[in-house]
């Protein structure tokens, strides 16, 4: 189907730099471009939780560390001091 878009030109001009560059046209790369980002669209609404946790990815190791130090702190409390 053909249509009209008004693109900026600075996003114009990089948009044919880079589908020059991967030897496609630029219909070809566009079309890439809105695939990829309604797939994305479609996987957030399926997930809305994971934009989130992924945000959190990098705090990983850092949890761990902490659930260690809770837990082995944990186990020096004597049953009779839980009172």
């Amino acid at each position: 189907m053909k249509t009209t878009l008004e693109i900026p030109d600075p996003i114009f001009r990089k948009a044919k730099s880079v589908a020059a560059q991967r030897g496609i046209a630029l219909r070809a790369f566009v079309t890439e471009a809105v695939e990829e980002k309604l797939a994305t669209a479609s996987r957030k609404i399926d997930k809305p939780w994971a934009r989130l946790a992924g945000g959190l990815k990098h705090l990983h190791k850092e949890t761990v560390r902490i659930n260690g130090i809770v837990k082995s702190e944990f186990e020096t409390i004597e049953p009779e001091d839980w009172a």
